[in-house]
């Protein structure tokens, strides 16, 4: 299947040092209000990005769930691959990509572990559904058939009877605290934008890449 002639200009906007904040969370959040005035689909959908040593890089999508000064939370199965993998080196990687507005923001980062609180609090504003889905799915283990799955959530339904499950222990939340921030805006000819924060003695100095 050839892709080759596959191309389109992009136009939508430039960007400049002068134009973004100084704080790449706020330009972050900036475009991320961009994106969902702009009805962009799952707009806070987000790669997540792990690597170990000796194995290939993985990558999978997960939801934006919290934006704050000290970074990016996202929740999970702590004993997924994802939570294995950041066990074993909490260098992650964080990848955005809005192509109608023809941007895209990457972010290099350290994952840490929210508060159990935290973790019991959000697992608790989630549909029940969801909740019983946590607790009955033993995320990343190799599972036998889909309808083994099926019977151990409706045999989880059952006994609780509507009641709310407790938050698993190995379920919760990473804040991923960011390091280094790069902004891409597609711009005539290739000749895009980039824009990179970098954390240096904790400052943020911003820089503009080459295309």
């Amino acid at each position: 299947m050839k892709l080759d002639s596959i191309r389109r200009e992009y136009r939508f906007a430039a960007l400049t040092k002068q134009s973004v904040a100084a704080s790449p969370i706020d330009q972050f959040k900036e475009w991320l209000n961009d994106a969902q005035r702009a009805n962009v689909n799952d707009f806070s959908a987000m790669s997540l990005i792990t690597a170990q040593a000796g194995a290939f890089p993985q990558s999978r999508i997960v939801l934006l769930k919290d934006i704050s000064v000290d970074g990016f939370t996202f929740f999970t199965n702590y004993d997924s691959q994802k939570g294995k993998a950041i066990e074993k080196n909490n260098k992650v990687g964080i990848h955005f990509f809005w192509p109608e507005l023809e941007r895209q923001v990457r972010i290099d980062g350290i994952a840490e572990k929210v508060s159990r609180e935290a973790s019991v609090q959000y697992f608790k504003s989630r549909p029940l559904e969801s909740q019983i889905a946590a607790c009955a799915s033993a995320q990343s283990a190799t599972l036998t058939s889909r309808s083994k799955l099926e019977e151990q959530y409706r045999s989880l339904q059952n006994a609780l009877q509507g009641e709310q499950p407790e938050c698993p222990e190995n379920w919760g939340g990473y804040l991923v605290r960011p390091v280094k921030m790069e902004f891409w805006q597609g711009r005539e000819s290739r000749l895009h934008d980039r824009i990179v924060y970098e954390l240096v003695e904790n400052e943020w100095k911003i820089k503009r890449l080459s295309p």
